[in-house]
């Protein structure tokens, strides 16, 4: 804060905005905008390799495994996304927390389960209620990323097996006559072609993860929606030195304005992987690209 910021009842115009843009709470708005990105940047491969690992699941020949990654892909894709995202964090937190307790509470003579209420002793609480803050936010933020990354992950096992498919099975058959294994055909061959067809559903899944990232807000998480409804509601002069009235229009529409742009620049860099994994291939794009210098 500036050091004419120290009365803002004296304040009016440009200087009054600056120093309300750069209040304590405003700085915690502009970090949740980091927030939102370090969630795009772990939860995206983390979904990817859940995605890869339910895609050669449910092309496994021992059934079991099959059964596995088809009914991973088919329950998540089948369930409301928000009951996921609501679901995967409290399942998450008292199955820790109730496996803890018989660890370190094996004396305890309750019953955990207290009508409506989950009760463990102090000791088995996750974080603890003497850990710091940042401990506390790390531990929420965790427990979203995964359940983004299984709920995302469902969506991209559905797209890459997909793509699996697509490629050519002669492709498959040359490696193997040529004395390739099926393992080595398929890390060889299959998985450095199937980008190409799996590219377009990655590059939508992408987008649908970006504009899912508000959903945080409900996770309890202080990301950029909750800090553009607390700041942007109506501030009297009882309860705020920068009072104002209902401002949340001008909040959302700059929260319009920078999902307009990420996704605008996740397309352009798409767009530019595609060309890239097209080069050569024996696709609609590939031919383009061939037929380009022709013409």
């Amino acid at each position: 804060m500036f050091a004419f910021c120290a009365d803002p009842s004296t304040l009016s115009g440009l200087t009054w905005l600056s120093c309300y843009l750069t209040t304590g709470k405003h700085m915690a708005f502009y970090g949740s905008f980091g927030t939102v990105m370090l969630l795009l940047v772990v939860t995206a491969p983390a979904a990817l390799f859940l995605g890869f690992g339910g895609a050669i699941a449910a092309r496994s020949q021992i059934a079991p495994l099959r059964w596995l990654g088809k009914g991973y892909t088919s329950m998540v894709r089948g369930i409301p996304d928000i009951a996921f995202f609501l679901f995967v964090p409290i399942a998450l937190d008292q199955g820790l927390e109730y496996l803890r307790h018989h660890w370190k509470c094996p004396d305890w003579t309750q019953a955990v389960r207290q009508g409506n209420d989950f009760v463990v002793c102090a000791e088995a609480k996750l974080p603890l209620s003497t850990s710091p803050q940042w401990v506390h936010e790390t531990y929420g933020f965790t427990l979203a990323v995964i359940a983004f990354a299984v709920v995302f992950g469902a969506f991209a096992a559905n797209v890459l097996y997909g793509a699996m498919t697509a490629v050519p099975r002669a492709q498959i058959e040359t490696a193997e006559a040529y004395g390739m294994t099926r393992r080595q055909a398929f890390w060889r061959i299959l998985v450095p072609q199937m980008w190409v067809y799996a590219l377009p559903g990655l590059s939508n899944l992408w987008q649908i993860l970006v504009k899912a990232t508000p959903l945080l807000f409900l996770l309890g998480i202080e990301d950029i929606v909750y800090w553009a409804r607390e700041l942007g509601g109506v501030q009297s002069a009882r309860f705020s030195d920068y009072p104002h009235g209902d401002w949340r229009l001008w909040y959302f529409l700059g929260l319009l304005v920078f999902y307009l742009a990420l996704t605008s620049v996740s397309e352009r860099i798409f767009a530019r992987l595609m060309q890239r994994l097209s080069h050569g291939q024996a696709t609609m794009a590939g031919e383009a690209q061939r037929k380009a210098p022709a013409t």
